[in-house]
């Protein structure tokens, strides 16, 4: 007899996040844990050839075998790349000298 886990399938639009439960098979994978929850057919827009996949925030593969109680989570491609983001504010911050500051301009009030 084969035992069933309890799975659930998430993905996340910037207006609406989504959590499908589902009952699955011993030696579910990815792959079909995602074409079981229907999420394909609530989201067209997923490619899975593009949109990337992990379980509670690691990347795996889609024949990756899920265990019980597994999230798996499907990803959107970055509109901004984090780094390049954290670099232009870095940039911009030397720029205008934040962090230092003409202390001659800053009154005193305990004086």
């Amino acid at each position: 007899m084969t035992e069933q886990i309890n799975l659930e399938v998430a993905y996340a639009k910037p207006d609406e996040q989504v959590i499908i439960p589902i009952v699955a098979q011993t030696g579910t994978t990815v792959a079909t844990a995602i074409a079981s929850s229907g999420i394909l057919t609530k989201f067209p827009e997923i490619d899975l050839a593009q949109n990337k996949v992990g379980v509670f925030g690691k990347l795996v593969k889609m024949d990756t075998i899920l265990r019980d109680k597994d999230r798996v989570e499907i990803y959107r491609k970055l509109i901004a790349d984090p780094k390049e983001v954290r670099r232009q504010r870095a940039d911009e911050g030397k720029a205008m000298k934040k962090g230092g500051g003409d202390l001659s301009k800053v009154e005193d009030s305990t004086l």
